[in-house]
């Protein structure tokens, strides 16, 4: 292996550790009780101005836009003191090379920052919990250990029985 290959491949493993890391932390502020707390709050206060049509009102942009910069400023600070020499920009441009790499949640919760249509979304389903226009469904879920061939049979009928009742409730 020539020197420059082995520069190169220790380039790209700095890159990856790096990148690994800043992942890692992005994940604990997003799972955190601050981050969780500021976005519950920030639903809290507007969600009340939104509706489910396809019009948008023009003040659903300035929403949007007072979100996005609270979260950016919040995540970009956070991520500063939990990775060295950390830049936004260089992390900016390394998500979108390597979206195929990050975790479904976080990388949903990012795209709330860039997608006016999954931050509308958002507060729409926030807005149908605080109604209580959503579906509990925990309730009638039973775990049991199957010993027999009847018990599995009589699980499936129960199943069966029970998405048939959540079928005739979501229409």
């Amino acid at each position: 292996m020539s020197e420059e290959e082995i520069l190169a491949l220790g380039r790209s493993n700095a890159v990856d550790e790096k990148f690994d890391h800043t992942i890692g932390a992005l994940e604990d502020i997003i799972m955190g009780d601050d981050f969780q707390d500021l976005q519950d709050n920030f639903m809290e206060k507007y969600y009340n101005e939104f509706e489910d049509t396809e019009e948008n009102k023009l003040v659903y942009m300035d929403i949007f836009k007072e979100y996005t910069d609270m979260l950016e400023c919040h995540i970009e600070q956070k991520l500063k003191e939990k990775v060295a020499n950390f830049s936004m920009d260089e992390f900016q441009k390394s998500l979108i090379s390597r979206k195929d790499q990050i975790d479904f949640d976080i990388f949903e919760m990012l795209q709330t920052l860039t997608d006016f249509l999954e931050f509308k979304q958002m507060f729409l389903n926030y807005k149908a919990m605080k109604e209580g226009r959503t579906i509990d469904l925990s309730r009638g879920i039973v775990v049991t250990n199957f010993s027999n061939a009847d018990d599995v049979e009589i699980a499936s009928a129960n199943i069966i029985d029970i998405t048939g009742q959540f079928a005739a409730a979501s229409d």
